[in-house]
């Protein structure tokens, strides 16, 4: 049991190196490709694999109930489209290593929004976690700078990125809600494949701007490597963890995201990180763990 735990470990953080390579990719991916593409494309290959998958794995227990279609549509347009849309966007403004930074708010958000929408309670150490996290996103988006608070300022990117987690933590709230009905693997192909759907009306536009035989080897490795690594094989594995070793101990693994990222954004990227980025980006870090140690002694 410890060997088969030990390894579940090093599958999460080799996953937590995927999630953070999705950073790059995208800001790469950027430069070449709109938002609507990109996600358009992710997803659309992302869908197939899943759709094989759960054949395989759900036999025929795949069709999802009238009345929960309407959860599933939200799932796929808010937290699969919404999301993506608004975090590529953000990547064209803001550098990868600080879109991943604050993309690692939203289990700090999703608390929030449970608590809100779902009733969950708010014990006092998470209200402090929360503040705690709120120091760290306005140290992040100000970059210290105090005229930037008093003019508002803001990195449009930084904004956009915000809002995009706030899309993600709707999905989480959403899914934890219907989950018990169904499985994961059927919750998400089922996410991805309203995702592709919802963006045809768009995506018809898009390929008049751009040209899809043009694009690019790079371009398309971006969004190659966005769909299977981060999405499929990020996505599989942290549902084997989630098995072997429960959510909040996978959860911890989030915390490893903007790390790698900083540092791939640094080696790939050639972004800068000021010490003062790096501070307001720890005390992030520091409450997101702080938070699912919460869970953690909730769920023993």
């Amino acid at each position: 049991m410890y060997r088969h735990n030990k390894m579940i470990y090093v599958l999460m953080t080799i996953t937590s190196l995927f999630w953070a390579g999705a950073f790059i990719a995208g800001k790469l991916g950027v430069t070449e490709l709109t938002p609507v593409v990109l996600t358009f494309f992710r997803f659309l290959f992302a869908s197939i694999i899943m759709i094989i998958i759960m054949i395989k794995y759900e036999k025929k227990k795949w069709t999802i109930k009238k009345e929960d279609w309407f959860s599933v549509l939200l799932l796929g347009i808010v937290g699969m489209a919404g999301y993506q849309i608004l975090f590529f966007t953000a990547l064209k403004y803001t550098q990868a290593g600080n879109a991943s930074i604050l993309a690692a708010t939203n289990p700090l958000i999703s608390a929030v929004l449970a608590a809100v929408f779902v009733n969950e309670r708010l014990e006092i150490k998470r209200i402090g976690v929360l503040l705690l996290a709120l120091i760290g996103v306005i140290l992040t988006i100000s970059s210290w700078d105090v005229n930037v608070l008093l003019n508002f300022s803001f990195n449009k990117g930084d904004i956009l990125m915000l809002m995009a987690v706030s899309c993600w933590a709707i999905y989480s709230v959403i899914v934890k809600r219907i989950m018990p009905k169904y499985s994961p693997i059927i919750l998400t192909t089922y996410s991805f494949i309203v995702c592709t759907i919802a963006l045809v009306p768009f995506i018809i536009k898009e390929f008049v701007q751009v040209n899809v035989i043009n694009i690019s080897v790079n371009g398309w490795i971006s969004i190659l490597y966005m769909a299977i690594f981060p999405t499929v094989i990020g996505f599989l594995i942290q549902q084997m963890s989630i098995k072997e070793i429960g959510v909040s101990k996978t959860a911890i693994f989030l915390n490893l995201v903007p790390v790698f990222s900083i540092i791939l954004s640094a080696l790939i990227l050639h972004e800068k990180q000021g010490y003062l980025r790096l501070v307001s980006g720890s005390i992030i870090i520091l409450a997101v763990y702080l938070n699912s140690r919460i869970k953690l002694k909730s769920d023993t």
